[in-house]
């Protein structure tokens, strides 16, 4: 049980789900994960842009794996995320059939949403006309669709939101969807977050804004992303959804449920200082770890591995070794999985969030892909190669986001 949050009730991980450029699902998103090796390749649809290559979704026909008649309406990160969420309601052992959906809540997060829906509909109209516009154009579009497909799906009447803080969304949702727990508003959460930013528009704008990693000749698009090393040089983009089923730990026992960790703790807050570059100080980023740890009922000597943000841009990995140096003077083991996955924007903290969970329950830290040390500056154990086994009961996820937002996570062993 966390020891900080009072009368707050214990929230429990019963479920994960997740659809990721290392596998379909959950076990094989954690094995490529473990393997250290990212599948970043050249990617068709991008031909012609300064940066054409990505981490994607493969392997799997997505309107297939939805079945019956709707897919067409759904965006690709709508069918992400409705997938995951069939992953992750199965594991934990429920029934949407059977659940008392008045008291089943539905909290997926994203960046962009359909953004990339938005540009095929106005390259539509601009091409040939209003006729070309899909009846189904603005479903395709608005951000929420991802939570209202779900809840659709599984029969979920509670409430049911769409987080919107950039790359921190699926922290965001998580935190939200913990909060309707243990203030009464829900029995059961189904939370992360969802993202497809894998077309031209999005590509081409990271790569002007600099804080995407370009490709010289002949260079593999699978090295690129290296996080915390000396030479990194921007991210690498990817797609996917992680989503989680939360309920409150008595709950989940009651009804012979294994809780697979525990939310212990969360933390947010803003830097408020530039829409797209981290306060360089850091000082506000790691008011949002205090939080996290002070409602989790933790010490930071408690920390036994933190899974960073970790996007290899040159300043953003700067600020955070700085942050994590200073909060975790015990040198705790650190992990950043977008060397693998890629930066799945606003997926990435509900990826890193599953992430965290598996490492608790495995007692594995995966490695940094592409990465042999560090930047000598940066006093940071980062687990490189090989996975490193060891018993992990209390773990923290960095995620931070444009625009200044900042949300952490505690989680520990059930």
């Amino acid at each position: 049980m966390t020891g900080g949050a009072g009368a707050r009730p214990a929230v429990a991980v019963t479920g994960l789900g997740m659809m990721t450029p290392a596998g379909n699902d959950t076990e094989s998103t954690w094995n490529g994960v473990c393997a250290g090796i990212s599948p970043a390749r050249t990617v068709p649809g991008l031909s012609g842009c300064v940066v054409d290559f990505a981490c994607t979704v493969d392997g799997i026909d997505l309107d297939a794996a939805i079945g019956g008649r709707t897919a067409f309406r759904m965006g690709r990160h709508v069918k992400f995320a409705l997938l995951a969420a069939r992953e992750a309601v199965a594991d934990a052992g429920l029934d949407p059939m059977s659940w008392d959906g008045t008291r089943v809540a539905v909290v997926v997060g994203t960046s962009s949403g359909g953004s990339a829906n938005v540009t095929e509909q106005a390259l539509a109209l601009d091409r040939r006309g209003a006729e070309a516009i899909s009846a189904t154009g603005t479903l395709l579009t608005i951000p929420n669709m991802a939570a209202a497909e779900i809840a659709i799906k599984m029969r979920a009447t509670g409430p049911s939101m769409a987080p919107c803080t950039a790359c921190s969304s699926g922290v965001t949702a998580l935190s939200v969807a913990r909060d309707l727990l243990t203030t009464g508003q829900c029995d059961i959460a189904v939370a992360g977050a969802t993202e497809a930013t894998v077309f031209p528009l999005a590509m081409i704008g990271f790569a002007r804004s600099g804080a995407a990693a370009l490709a010289g000749p002949g260079d593999d698009p699978a090295l690129l992303c290296r996080p915390f090393a000396a030479d990194r040089a921007g991210l690498v983009m990817g797609e996917g959804a992680a989503i989680m089923v939360l309920e409150r730990e008595r709950d989940a026992r009651a009804r012979g449920a294994r809780p697979r960790a525990l939310l212990a703790g969360a933390g947010a807050t803003t830097d408020a200082h530039h829409p797209t570059s981290p306060h360089p100080s850091g000082a506000v980023a790691q008011r949002a770890v205090e939080v996290a740890l002070r409602d989790a009922g933790w010490h930071a000597g408690d920390v036994e591995h933190v899974n960073a943000h970790g996007t290899s841009t040159p300043l953003g990995d700067a600020t955070e070794a700085a942050l994590i140096g200073r909060v975790y003077p015990h040198r705790p083991p650190v992990t950043a999985p977008k060397g693998v996955l890629g930066h799945c924007m606003g997926a990435a903290g509900a990826m890193e969030a599953a992430l965290t969970v598996l490492t608790i329950e495995h007692g594995v830290v995966p490695p940094i892909a592409n990465l042999d040390a560090p930047a000598v500056e940066f006093d940071l154990d980062c687990v490189t190669k090989q996975p490193l086994r060891q018993r992990i009961d209390r773990a923290v996820s960095h995620s931070f986001g444009f625009g200044g937002h900042n949300a952490v996570l505690a989680l520990e062993r059930a």
